[in-house]
């Protein structure tokens, strides 16, 4: 169809042709006057097809209704850019963003000069990201599932709170994360009654599966006789030997009571102090033997085992450093020290008192959230 253009558009229509945005240019009546060669492309039709025709030409229906609405709104605010689409005749739409700006000429009759930017690009790129990002929740899901799974599992890892014999025992643990790299172990067996807690390096899933296996090597040594000294030479030399894996180490405290809670034997290596409390209330520290685990093949020397002989109402406690790593307010470590004077004045209490004390005031003694898994084994000779 020709339609007569004012001279001012037929001036401009070779700057027009080089823009890379479409341009649509329409008089009072919505009257398509001109189309630029990109907004051809956009549209998949030539602009024979276009021009002289109105809008209700390429859209209809509620397509139509929400461009007459953006029509109004953009002569209330002298402009409009909205998001929106090019129909084709294939029945393919191409996202563009849309800027209408009214204009009058000289002559005082008004006009539409529309640009239509593709964001096919864009639109792809956010598609993507979509996906991905649905990708990674539904990955995360999973994630959250195995993790709360293996939670359950390293619960049973927890040291048992029981009765044995003249030996009663009470038991804490919590991780830092859902799974953790502690784990302790309270086994009784015909005549003797095996305590331990073992502290893997690091935290999390890596940390956990580590512990895990230790864990389950413990086990066998323990059911095979190995005392608390050859326990932690053989696992320092399992994990040497089979694991070995570079900056991977580990600590732990193994005591022995025998059947008539008399005789206590100990073995340690790296692991902090554990606290013989007597009766009286005197506080004695129980070294390790034995350097830090899993690192090296001579850690632990020959002799890594002390003895002890208990009375009635003596106490000893297995802790984890998750216990002593605390700061307060004022940057102060609560340590071995302080945690021992805990210790000193809970140790008159009921045993499972006592461990709730201990917890609720190592947890109060930190100014922030503890960072550390915590476990804990308390004894008591009755």
């Amino acid at each position: 169809m020709k339609v007569e253009k004012p001279d001012w558009l037929e001036q401009m229509e070779g700057i027009l042709e080089t823009l890379n945005e479409g341009v649509l240019i329409a008089d009072d009546c919505q009257k398509v006057l001109f189309i630029n060669e990109c907004m051809e492309r956009l549209l998949g039709s030539p602009r024979s097809a276009v021009i002289g025709k109105t809008a209700e030409a390429l859209y209809s229906g509620n397509d139509y209704e929400y461009l007459q609405k953006q029509k109004a709104h953009g002569r209330q605010q002298g402009s409009n850019r909205f998001e929106f689409f090019v129909p084709r005749p294939d029945g393919t739409r191409v996202p563009v963003i849309v800027s209408a700006r009214e204009l009058e000429d000289p002559d005082g009759r008004l006009f539409v000069v529309v640009t239509f930017t593709d964001i096919t690009e864009q639109k792809q790129a956010e598609q993507k990201l979509r996906d991905a990002n649905l990708q990674l929740q539904r990955r995360a899901e999973e994630i959250q599932r195995d993790l709360v799974l293996a939670a359950r599992v390293q619960q049973s890892l927890a040291p048992r709170t029981l009765e044995w014999g003249r030996a009663l025992v009470e038991t804490y643990y919590k991780p830092v994360l859902s799974i953790g790299g502690d784990f302790g172990l309270v086994s009784p067996h015909d005549r003797h009654l095996d305590l331990l807690i073992c502290d893997v390096s690091g935290h999390g899933i890596s940390s956990a599966l580590l512990a895990n296996r230790i864990y389950t090597e413990t086990l066998s040594l323990l059911r095979s006789g190995s005392h608390s000294g050859k326990l932690i030479h053989r696992l320092n030399e399992f994990v040497v030997q089979q694991i070995g894996i570079s900056g991977f180490m580990f600590t732990m405290a193994a005591a022995r009571l025998d059947e008539d809670g008399r005789c206590l034997t100990y073995s340690a290596g790296g692991h902090p102090p554990a606290f013989l409390i007597s009766s009286s209330g005197e506080l004695r520290m129980l070294e390790s033997q034995a350097t830090i685990l899993g690192a090296i093949e001579d850690a632990v020397p020959e002799e890594a085992t002390d003895a002890y002989q208990l009375s009635p109402g003596d106490r000893l406690m297995i802790y984890s450093d998750g216990l002593t790593d605390v700061w307060d307010a004022q940057g102060e470590m609560l340590g071995i020290e302080g945690l021992g004077d805990m210790a000193k004045r809970t140790a008159r209490l009921p045993l499972s008192a006592m461990r709730e004390s201990l917890i609720r005031s190592v947890v109060g003694f930190s100014a922030t959230p503890v960072h550390d898994d915590m476990s804990l084994v308390l004894l008591e000779v009755r």
